[in-house]
């Protein structure tokens, strides 16, 4: 690895913190150091148990023991929550007044568990609303939970422990416990309430979750470095940096018609160059499908279907910080066997990890490990597209996926030393973000056979989402660096970043984006001009339990 686990370089910090993303965990949109209400962002002011801000009376609490036998309480954190679906990615105490006072623009209640809301208020620094339906009491986290799938405009607050994948950990400001740019220890948040525990317990000292042992990833789509993608670079002189370089963007409106009759999107730079590549570089695991062979004596495309890139532009890959590329699809066979080796010399030179095909069927089986987080991490790719690119044990080609083989090959990841396993399977139907019968079936066949995660690409448009015994599926994740432009859909994807401690997944977070120059990805605000392709996401995703 490149990087060390848990912490992103400090200039990708820097841009992250500049654009408010460098603690969000939400998809990705905040756009300044406002506040999500509308003013200046606003620390909550240290209250004393039972006083709220301003001096209001707060709760009465039971006189505890004397002052030489103190009660054991250790200070729990608590996070800002919202429906996983919600476009938000953070909150502040502006907005938590708004939300009790009626004005939020986001949210029409806050939701506590009933046993910590006055705790919970006090930490914040509020009263509790004049209008009771503005504060929603729970029983317990649980229900809290299931509550916030329900109801996607409420906003809530629990003990860190209690965040799990059905709910969507908001920022405090430009501060945040999970993803990329998390705050280097729980010492550092802000918001906290006092646990019972005794001193030195595992509960005090031992939190389920500790971002200063959180490692990342985030996972990209379709890379294609010929045709448009390599005029820009190299005809315009633009650079092997400049397709990762993309900052924040919106859709400005649609023209009609491209060449086969669609209308298309109009994209507008929004400023914060450099976004993308701070996300990328600052995961401790960045992944990518490498759609195109890049063999020695290469050739530019300046149409058509095949793919040839120049070995050098490899080099914009390493210089974002993707660790690991899928080899595993329907055109690395594009210069032929020869072409294919070449192409695993050349990613090998710019130090790009890769599997899913190789010189023989035994190379293209073969895991890519990686140690992170305190964990190695085994990654598989696969091709169900082209089996006439099939690897043999003589021949130069892909691992062509079946539910028997990834049994095979899960075990002997396993077996090698991984700790968690990451399918990457190149599969599905072009131009649809709906999910083919055999596309579920692998994906079961996958987690079945005890893979933690799986990825997908090819049909160049961003799909569905589903969570299979406990396990993600990312069924397509849509082009990232990619020319297609025959509509809004091949135009816009998704990077999903994921947050571990451990092999334990602890977050999930969504960020949309749009192409732009046939060449560049730009982040979209997922509650403006992203909200398109996270509708088609979900839409997509009828499987997904939250």
């Amino acid at each position: 690895m490149r990087r060390t686990a848990g912490r992103a370089p400090a200039a990708a910090l820097a841009i992250l913190a500049s654009l408010g993303l460098a603690g969000v965990v939400t998809f990705s949109g905040a756009l300044g150091g406002t506040s999500p209400a509308g003013g200046p962002t606003i620390r909550p002011s240290a209250v004393a148990p039972g006083l709220v801000q301003g001096g209001s009376p707060g709760p009465s609490w039971p006189s505890g023991p004397s002052p030489s036998a103190p009660p054991a309480v250790h200070a729990e954190p608590i996070v800002p929550v919202t429906s996983f679906r919600a476009p938000w990615d953070s909150t502040d105490v502006a907005e938590v007044a708004a939300v009790l006072a009626g004005s939020s623009r986001r949210y029409a209640a806050l939701e506590l568990v009933r046993d910590e809301a006055d705790q919970v208020l006090a930490a914040l620094g509020q009263a509790r609303p004049a209008q009771a339906r503005r504060l929603v009491l729970a029983a317990d986290a649980a229900t809290l939970r299931t509550d916030l799938a329900k109801h996607r405009d409420r906003l809530a607050f629990v003990v860190l422990d209690d965040v799990d994948l059905s709910v969507r950990a908001l920022g405090w400001g430009d501060l945040s416990l999970f993803g990329v740019g998390r705050v280097a220890s729980v010492a550092v948040w802000p918001l906290t309430i006092d646990r019972p525990g005794e001193a030195g317990s595992a509960a005090a000292s031992e939190p389920a979750y500790d971002p200063a042992v959180a490692w990342t990833l985030v996972a990209a789509g379709d890379v294609m470095l010929d045709r448009r993608v390599a005029a820009t670079v190299k005809a315009e002189r633009r650079g092997v940096d400049w397709p990762f370089d993309g900052g924040t963007a919106r859709i400005a409106g649609h023209v009609c018609c491209n060449p086969v009759g669609n209308p298309t999107a109009v994209g507008r730079r929004t400023g914060h160059a450099g976004a993308v590549r701070a996300v990328l570089s600052g995961a401790d695991l960045a992944l990518a499908n490498f759609e195109n062979a890049a063999p020695d004596d290469y050739a530019y495309h300046a149409t058509g279907y095949t793919f040839t890139a120049d070995p050098a532009l490899i080099e914009g890959l390493r210089n974002a910080g993707i660790d690991w590329v899928s080899v595993a699809n329907n055109h690395v066979r594009n210069a032929g066997g020869p072409g294919l080796v070449e192409t695993l010399a050349n990613l090998d030179r710019w130090g790009i990890s890769h599997s899913g095909a190789g010189a023989t069927l035994g190379e293209a089986r073969r895991a890519s490990l990686f140690e992170v987080g305190g964990v190695t991490v085994g990654i598989l790719g696969y091709d169900t597209i082209r089996p006439d690119f099939a690897a043999t044990p003589t021949r130069a080609g892909t691992n062509e996926m079946s539910a028997a083989r990834v049994r095979a090959d899960v075990a002997a990841a396993r077996a090698a030393g991984a700790d968690l396993v990451i399918v990457f399977p190149h599969w599905g139907i072009e131009y649809t973000a709906q999910t083919s019968a055999r596309q579920r079936q692998l994906a079961h066949a996958a987690i079945d056979a005890g893979a933690d995660l799986v990825i997908g690409s090819h049909p160049h448009w961003a799909g569905g989402v589903e969570v299979y015994d406990g396990k993600p599926i990312f069924y397509c994740l849509g082009d990232f660096v990619f020319d297609i432009d025959l509509s809004e859909q091949t135009l816009e994807g998704i990077v999903p970043e994921l947050t571990f401690v451990g092999t334990r997944l602890v977050q999930v977070r969504i960020r949309p984006y749009l192409i732009l120059d046939a060449s560049q990805p730009n982040w979209l605000d997922p509650a403006g001009s992203g909200a398109v392709v996270m509708r088609q996401v979900f839409g997509a995703s009828s499987r997904l339990p939250w």
